[in-house]
């Protein structure tokens, strides 16, 4: 489509919907294979979708900046906030040392606040590189990573040390005529192999899909540790590692939308089936939550950034995948130049990554 902006680098390369600011396509060739490791939605380009739908749900795809994350009930907005739901400017898609860079404006403020994206391939690198910047701007903003991908035949996940997963006070379906859900609401756990479902069981975060026909959002809290915060899924039909990254002390806890066909309303419909939302973020469900008391702060996790006039907050994120099959790591270790992947068995590999990427200070 015009609004659709793709490049690449060796190896790699990435769609942009500039409508809304969504990773509409990533590819990426490992093993003589090309891997495809994020979801679009089964009804975008449908001539017949209900104009009142917001445009970031209607072009539902990849991955795309949400700030605030959920309600905007501060500044009047579409959920997950204009960066998700308005257009973005090219600034600059041109080759650089080694790879690609684009570079990206919202064409809208928020909270005052300018937005850039600037998108990174680098040659032979599973990876896209991601980092946003909000400059200048008054308040408090929450924000989120967005990135789902999706598994006709599940899969199973593995994470960076967590010390908590808890979920919010209602369910994303209460209302048994629209969804279904699996998961207590509210409800806590020290161990995400053994979460309290509704039923009165016990559910496992890392095996995909955690029920049938459900609609269910999980938070994980990162634990202290010294390396990057990580999400693993190893897909089984697709034969692949889904992998994501972050620095844990911009994006403190890891958000878990588990979409099996849970909501029966337009545009849904049962239809999006065997997705996994990935959201790494510096928040709680919706903008006024975030920014007030809420249960994420009485555990002492951020949930906010302080915008100035003159000051710039910015975080970064990787998202890519490597050719399998592979069972789920153990341990996600950054190297000199490499990214190593260990399972429980022993098995190593080691694929070319920027490892000074996400500890470099990104902003202040």
């Amino acid at each position: 489509m015009a609004d659709d902006l793709t490049f690449q680098a060796k190896g790699i390369s990435v769609t942009i919907d500039l409508a809304v600011g969504h990773i509409a396509d990533l590819r990426i060739e490992s093993r003589g294979r090309m891997l495809r490791p994020l979801h679009r939605a089964p009804w975008i380009d449908e001539p017949d979708l209900p104009g009142e739908l917001a445009d970031g749900l209607k072009r539902l795809s990849g991955d795309f900046l949400c700030a605030p994350f959920s309600a905007s009930d501060v500044e009047k907005a579409p959920a997950h906030g204009w960066p998700a739901n308005s257009p973005w400017q090219t600034l600059a898609s041109e080759r650089i040392d080694g790879g690609w860079q684009a570079r990206f404006r919202l064409q809208r403020l928020v909270l005052g606040a300018s937005v850039e994206k600037t998108l990174t391939l680098r040659d032979s690198h599973p990876f896209l590189y991601q980092e946003h910047v909000l400059a200048g701007g008054k308040g408090e903003i929450s924000v989120a990573h967005h990135p789902m991908t999706s598994m006709r035949n599940g899969g199973r996940l593995a994470f960076s040390p967590k010390r908590l997963a808890m979920t919010p006070g209602a369910p994303l379906e209460p209302d048994p005529a629209r969804g279904r859900h699996m998961l207590a609401y509210p409800a806590r756990s020290l161990d995400l192999h053994a979460f309290p479902t509704a039923a009165g069981g016990l559910a496992d975060l890392s095996d995909y899909p955690v029920g049938a026909r459900n609609e269910d959002f999980v938070i994980l809290v990162e634990a202290d540790h010294d390396g990057p915060g990580w999400t693993a899924v190893s897909r089984a039909a697709e034969a692949d590692l889904v992998l994501v990254l972050k620095n844990p002390a911009d994006l403190p806890v890891t958000m878990l939308w588990i979409s099996n066909g849970g909501r029966d309303y337009t545009p849904w419909n049962g239809r999006h089936v065997g997705v996994l939302g990935i959201e790494d973020g510096r928040t709680a469900a919706g903008h006024a939550a975030s920014i007030g008391d809420n249960p994420l702060r009485q555990e002492n996790v951020p949930t906010s950034f302080s915008l100035q006039e003159h000051g710039r907050i910015a975080f970064r994120q990787v998202v890519g995948a490597l050719a399998g099959p592979l069972e789920p790591p153990q341990a996600v270790e950054p190297g000199e130049g490499i990214l190593r992947t260990v399972s429980a068995a022993g098995e190593i590999r080691d694929v070319p990554f920027d490892n000074g990427f996400l500890r470099d200070p990104a902003g202040s």
